[in-house]
């Protein structure tokens, strides 16, 4: 991250911390590389993304649920960053 985040958004990154390594292997890339960047829109619909229970962002991530129709861009684009970095 080059920019220095506003209070709100260094909430989010806090929260997007998850400690399930198999959420994180997802997340992480995104929040350290991206985020900061990323259209206001999708800050917010990321801060959203982060506020579910961890349960539901294994299915929507692992499992291949459908996600929340609001989140299904993000989760595919997370999905893709972390595919193209390997």
């Amino acid at each position: 991250m080059t920019q220095e985040p506003t209070l709100e958004q260094r909430k989010v990154i806090y929260r997007a911390r998850r400690g399930l390594k198999e959420l994180d292997y997802y997340i992480d890339p995104y929040v350290r590389e991206h985020y900061l960047t990323a259209s206001p829109d999708e800050q917010a619909t990321f801060a959203s993304l982060v506020e579910e229970e961890d349960p539901d962002l294994l299915d929507w991530f692992l499992f291949n649920q459908t996600p929340k129709p609001a989140y299904a861009e993000l989760i595919a684009k997370l999905k893709q960053l972390k595919a193209d970095s390997q």
